[in-house]
């Protein structure tokens, strides 16, 4: 095996490890979006559950005042 054989063997392997790191990259990527999305709707929740609860209170105190 000559050296020019030896330099494209290992152009091919930075290649590829290139190639399998982006593919890494990519899935961490979507991974890391998807749970952002999960986070922002579970805080979104929980604010709409103190907002409800802020209500009922607003609500019933209403109701003992007019009462």
């Amino acid at each position: 095996m000559g050296i020019e054989d030896q330099f494209k063997d290992k152009a091919q392997q930075l290649k590829d490890e290139a190639k399998r790191r982006a593919q890494q990259g990519q899935e961490r990527g979507e991974r890391g979006r998807q749970q952002g999305q999960e986070r922002g709707k579970q805080a979104q929740e929980r604010g709409q559950q103190a907002r409800e609860r802020g209500q009922q209170m607003m609500d019933d105190a209403e109701d003992r005042y007019q009462s």
